[in-house]
């Protein structure tokens, strides 16, 4: 191997290299301890009128994965972008908006939640009532029972930074097989959520979309909070 050849880790800033880190224990301690210990039930998100939820929660849900496609995405989304906003915003900053784009996320799936609750109940806390009716007893399950897990609310906050500083910085998305400058794609991606999140079709899919929307939504708020301005040189 030649010595000038550089390790593609070599330039992971370092809370990009420990989030990564991070992750992959969780992931690899849910498949090793299996149903000795149930890594989703304590450390995934539930409802925050679930009798499963646990404060620790709202941090570590973001650690959390429901699969391998499920982590190895996010993990290239982090790996491949993460670096790039840490050294824009410095270290510290990119750590808190990381967590900040988490807690975000999970706040809007949890509005959305409590909106479904309340319609189908007349209250956002619904565990006391005696539901008889099978399909809101259904429903009410799948909200009060169904975890919310992985790091992707923090990955669309991290896309939509780095659309906004540099939105004209072109990327290469499999399988697409042509660069896409950086705000066309995260307007695209934001659309499309929606656009799943409020289609009834799309209801069962298991993916939090609003999920999604919360980590856009709060990570466009923070860097118009903090003034963070595009860096590129020219205007398309």
């Amino acid at each position: 191997m030649s010595q000038y050849r550089q390790s593609p880790f070599s330039n992971l800033t370092p809370v990009v290299k420990n989030l990564l880190i991070i992750n992959v224990i969780f992931f690899l301690a849910t498949l090793l301890l299996g149903e000795r210990f149930n890594m989703v039930e304590h450390f995934a998100a539930f409802y925050f009128n679930s009798p499963l939820f646990r404060p620790w929660q709202i941090i570590t849900y973001m650690f959390m994965h429901g699969g391998f496609m499920h982590i190895l995405f996010n993990m290239i989304g982090l790996f491949t972008i993460g670096p790039i906003l840490e050294q824009t915003m410095g270290s510290k900053r990119f750590f808190n908006y990381y967590f900040i784009c988490g807690l975000g996320a999970l706040l809007l799936h949890w509005a959305v939640q409590a909106i479904e609750v309340h319609s189908l109940t007349g209250t956002f806390m619904a565990g006391h009532l005696d539901i008889t009716d099978p399909v809101t007893l259904t429903k009410l399950e799948a909200i009060y029972y169904g975890p919310v897990l992985g790091a992707s609310g923090a990955i669309f906050g991290i896309l939509i930074a780095f659309a906004m500083i540099y939105p004209n910085m072109e990327l290469m998305i499999i399988p697409i097989p042509i660069p896409i400058k950086a705000k066309y794609f995260a307007i695209g991606y934001i659309l499309l959520e929606l656009f799943s999140g409020v289609n009834p079709m799309q209801a069962n899919d298991n993916v939090a979309h609003f999920a999604h929307l919360g980590g856009a939504l709060f990570g466009f708020i923070m860097i118009r909070i903090w003034g963070l301005h595009r860096r590129d040189n020219y205007y398309n």
